[in-house]
Order: C-alpha cells, then sequence, then structure tokens
C-alpha cells in the first residue's frame, strides 16, 4: 500500500501502509466496530468508517460455491443462527442467515462477501484481510484473491494478515502485488519478507527497539492491540503505523480526531 510522499514528516522510503491524506497512526477497525455493531458486517463496517477509521480489517473464508466471505470463525454457531462450516456452505446458503450475533436490533444483517466490504470504501481508505481458512495455502486461492481486490479498484489499497506464514507465503505466490501482513504472539523481532508486522503488544515492551527495525527495512507495524486506548501515547511514541481497535469512535476520541459522521 504504497503512495506519494505528503506535506508531512514521512517515514523511511518504501514503507508499506500508506494512504494518502490520513493521519498515522491510522486506526484500524477490528472486525469493525464491534462494539456498537455485531462484528464483520456491513453495519459494522459502515460505523467504523462513520467513526473516522482509516483501514477496515475483517477475516476471509471461502464458501463452497468459491466466494470470499467475512467472517471471523470457521463455524457459523457464534456469530450467525446458522450451525456447520462456513466452507460447507454456498454464497446463498450463508446469506440465508442472520449474522446479528445473537443481537434482536441487527437480525436482518447477513454475512457479507468481500466485494461487498469493499464497495463500502471511500477512495482514501483501506482494508485488512486477515485470512482464516487453509484454503489460502493455494496459490490458486491467492490469484483469485488478488484479482478480484485489483477488479474492485482495492488491491493498492489492502493489505493480506495473518497468524501463518504458510498462507501468507502461497497468497504471495498467486498474488504478488498484494503485500502480507504477519501477526505474531511470540516472536520480539521484526520477522524479514513482509509488510506489515503485526506483533502482540507486549513484544513492543520486550523490545522498544522493534518499530526502529521495521521502519528501517520498510516495513510498517501495527500491534496486536484490540483495546489499544491506553496504550496509544507508547504506540505513538514508538512510531506505529496503525492501530487496532474494537472501538474506533473511542479510539479516534482519544487521538483527538474528529468524526466523519455528523
Amino acid at each position: 500500500m504504497k503512495s506519494p510522499s505528503s506535506g508531512r514528516a514521512q517515514p523511511p522510503p518504501g514503507l508499506s501502509l500508506s494512504l494518502p491524506g490520513r493521519t498515522k497512526p491510522y486506526v484500524m477497525a477490528h472486525r469493525g466496530n464491534r462494539v456498537a455493531c455485531p462484528e464483520n458486517t456491513l453495519a459494522s463496517f459502515r460505523r467504523a468508517l462513520e467513526d473516522g477509521a482509516d483501514l477496515l480489517e475483517t477475516d476471509l473464508h471461502v464458501s463452497s460455491d468459491g466466494v470470499f466471505v467475512c467472517i471471523h470463525d470457521a463455524t457459523l454457531e457464534r456469530t450467525t443462527d446458522g450451525r456447520g462450516r462456513v466452507e460447507e456452505k454456498t454464497l446463498a446458503g450463508l446469506k440465508a442467515l442472520s449474522a446479528s450475533c445473537g443481537r434482536p436490533d441487527f437480525a436482518a444483517e447477513r454475512i457479507p462477501a468481500l466485494a461487498e466490504v469493499a464497495a463500502l470504501l471511500p477512495p482514501d481508505r483501506g482494508l485488512a484481510l486477515e485470512l482464516k481458512s487453509d484454503r489460502f495455502l493455494d496459490p490458486e486461492v491467492g490469484r483469485r484473491l488478488g484479482d478480484e481486490l485489483s477488479a474492485l479498484g482495492v488491491l493498492g489499497r489492502s493489505v493480506a494478515i495473518s497468524f501463518s506464514r504458510a498462507r501468507l507465503d502461497a497468497t504471495r505466490l498467486g498474488a504478488p502485488g498484494l503485500p502480507s501482513g504477519w501477526i505474531t504472539l511470540k516472536e520480539p523481532r521484526p520477522a524479514r519478507g513482509v509488510e506489515l508486522l503485526g506483533p502482540f503488544w507486549p513484544l513492543l515492551l520486550v523490545n522498544p527497539l522493534y518499530v526502529v527495525l521495521a521502519h528501517g527495512r520498510g516495513q510498517a507495524v501495527a500491534p496486536l492491540d484490540p483495546r489499544p486506548d491506553s496504550r496509544l501515547w507508547l504506540y505513538r511514541l514508538l512510531g506505529c503505523d496503525a492501530v487496532l481497535t474494537d472501538d474506533p469512535e473511542k479510539t479516534v476520541r482519544q487521538l483527538g480526531r474528529g468524526l466523519s459522521r455528523t
């Protein structure tokens, strides 16, 4: 996700994860605004954008008929009124379910296809797509993902993220134009071979030079911390490029930025 430089002080040349006109640290809405709305629904993503989020983070599975769909779990029970495995259902079967997470006021919400989420994006916002399925171990699935993002006009504003380097590596083979982001709970040193790093936030205390080292390689850093507000001072001090949050409205306010919502 690269861009021309702006008038602000810029990170090292070639640094990944850049959205022209947006201010770092970018606010990355974790499954949308999952505090105000059911996670990974269009309502949740719309609300996050209204809150002022810069990036929508969502989770990708693949339906039985090959459609990329946005849902966290491999199974349906927690977030929908359905049962069984996501990958065993067609898109039509998934769309027949309520994705309300048990919240009656959101009963009409459905599992969105990736294309529906991409259609919500203003031209200055981005997508972080967590690869949740082992279907992404097939480079052909990665190729289809890259082709779809390109056709939707959001490839240059998207990044594929995962705890699994194998999924990322296979996706890169299929879609070499799609940046990769590795999430880690244990590794205190920036790993090579990806454009974005998502270390569990205590790792930044173990290694206070983490961000400096990553930036020296042109890598961006977005700590794994869905409730970041009490630590925003730290992330700004360290120069983190983005902050993950379950509640983008609160995080945007904590950063002293106005909301998009009127």
